[in-house]
């Protein structure tokens, strides 16, 4: 390859590179609240029948989990409401960071006493909140249309 080969080669890469700074911030968190949302949705999905806590839930707490310092009847109850209701937080992108903070924190605990050989998707999950957590969900959320409104009368 010549020298011009060579500097050409480095222009385009150089190109592609300025390309993928573009990537709005706005996407990233959008792709990160609905993906790691459907995560947990999914997960609060298999505790539940209705309105109801299952009994398996129960079972998996007491029998697969069994998480220390909480009893598994109420941690079941807990893990199945937060699996539904941070999710659609994140969905509505309303108390984004609050909702991604207690999901990172439900995550480290799973980690930690419950599948700690999993942590290459824990870790994955971690990244997304921490998008969240770090940048704001973004424009295409709630908490932005709120924060124009207060920015506006101040």
């Amino acid at each position: 390859m010549s020298v011009m080969d060579h500097q050409t080669m480095l222009q385009r890469l150089y190109g592609l590179l300025k390309l993928l700074d573009r990537i709005p911030h706005d996407l990233i968190a959008l792709i990160a609240r609905l993906s790691v949302g459907a995560v947990f949705w999914r997960s609060g999905q298999t505790k539940v029948d209705g309105w109801h806590v299952t009994d398996t839930a129960v079972y998996l707490f007491e029998h697969e989990y069994k998480l220390p310092f909480i009893d598994p009847w109420l941690a079941a109850h807990l893990a199945a409401f937060a699996e539904h209701f941070f999710p659609i937080l994140l969905f509505i992108g309303l108390a984004s960071r609050l909702s991604a903070l207690a999901l990172l924190g439900m995550t480290l605990v799973i980690e930690i006493f419950v599948y700690p050989d999993a942590w290459p998707t824990h870790g994955t999950w971690a990244v997304c909140f921490l998008v969240i957590i770090a940048g704001g969900p973004g424009r295409l959320s709630l908490d932005h249309l709120i924060a124009r409104h207060f920015d506006r009368r101040h």
